[in-house]
């Protein structure tokens, strides 16, 4: 049995002329990021790299039109490595770009063309809650089959990962807090997993703990306290990464890709809707087995008890980023059926991994409740 692997190698930079620096970063060098990170920190570096805006491709989540487009933009570019600055879009999309004669993305993400990797990768996440920089996973919408898919290799596992905790000071809050709340998700449903060991657990309970405790400080003391964080939050989010890169996510991640593909509702928003009322089920279903000792750890964190402890934690998640009816995002009663339905066949690979298993009326129970 495999207790543990990181592969990548982790870096920080005080500031990203620094990391330039380093790196020698120049013309062999693929750069995929967005304008506002570009203008204020590579803009003035003038570096001789090849540059793509994200944002030019589409915004919101990553699709297979938005990949296949600069995939046929960049087809004729010479370079040896690719660069990922940015959130989970940007991160997700880099990776693919490392792979050998990929034409179509839906390809590689249906596994239909060899998953070979063909370029250096390094990534430099600018939000604090994809831990994508550490894991083999991309994720996107499959605009063309109607669905998300997650690819999971180690041809797409970063060769750097590269923390400056600079980066992430003109996040608005709104994406700050989506984005963490993310990283929280990842920590939890990762110490729970059938697959989580003593190490994978080590840095699930540390980044809940500090995730945590910046959550409760900023209920109290208000979004501006979140700048005197930053690198704590940047770091969580790298430990839950981890976490999740060895013990895999579950149900939550599941029942949220349908809500998150059909109405093109942020990744970390649509997980932070289904947190609770999973892990509520898991309770119910299992209160022995490893959900006791996560539990202990919320409630400590929350200065709560065990027995409140999911009710204080919608309460601090709250003040942060209110949670919504699913039908506020325009999901129907409809969807209900179909969202299960798609998410039973769809997303095997994240159901297996469940705390407790889930049946068909479970998933639609949560659905129903939610809508």
């Amino acid at each position: 049995m495999q207790l543990f692997k990181l592969k990548t190698r982790l870096l920080e930079f005080n500031n990203f002329a620094d990391f330039a620096k380093e790196f020698n970063l120049g013309k062999d060098d693929l750069v995929i990021t967005n304008e506002f990170l570009f203008i204020p920190f590579m803009k003035p570096l003038n570096l001789a790299c090849h540059y793509i805006m994200q944002e030019k491709y589409g915004l919101g989540e990553p699709s297979d039109e938005m990949m296949n487009q600069i995939l046929n933009d960049v087809r004729d570019l010479s370079y040896k490595r690719i660069i990922a600055i940015g959130g989970g879009t940007v991160i997700d999309i880099s990776k693919l770009f490392v792979l050998k004669n990929v034409n179509n993305i839906c390809d590689a993400f249906e596994r239909k063309v060899p998953i070979i990797k063909d370029k250096q990768l390094i990534i430099i996440p600018t939000t604090c809650g994809t831990g994508s920089e550490v894991t083999n996973i991309s994720i996107a919408e499959l605009k063309s089959r109607h669905t998300k898919l997650g690819l999971a290799d180690d041809a797409l596992l970063a060769d750097d990962a590269v923390l400056i905790p600079e980066l992430l000071r003109g996040l608005p809050f709104r994406f700050y807090a989506a984005s963490a709340i993310d990283a929280l998700i990842h920590a939890v449903e990762a110490y729970v997993s059938p697959k989580a060991t003593p190490y994978s657990q080590l840095f699930s309970k540390e980044a809940i703990c500090i995730s945590l405790d910046i959550f409760r400080n900023i209920a109290q003391q208000g979004a501006e306290y979140r700048f005197s964080r930053l690198r704590d939050m940047l770091i969580a989010s790298n430990y839950a990464g981890i976490a999740f890169g060895n013990a895999g996510v579950g149900a939550v991640h599941a029942l949220s890709y349908p809500l998150g593909g059909t109405y093109h509702v942020p990744h970390g928003e649509a997980n932070y809707q289904f947190f609770t009322k999973v892990f509520k089920v898991y309770q119910e279903k299992n209160p022995a087995g490893s959900i006791v000792e996560l539990n202990q750890i919320l409630a400590e964190s929350l200065h709560t008890s065990t027995y409140n402890v999911y009710e204080q934690l919608d309460f601090v998640l709250g003040r942060m980023l209110p949670k919504k009816p699913l039908r506020e995002y325009g999901m129907t009663e409809t969807d209900i059926d179909a969202f299960t339905e798609n998410v039973e066949k769809s997303q095997q690979r994240l159901l297996t991994n469940n705390y407790t298993p889930f049946s068909t009326e479970d998933i639609r129970a949560i659905f129903k409740e939610l809508h």
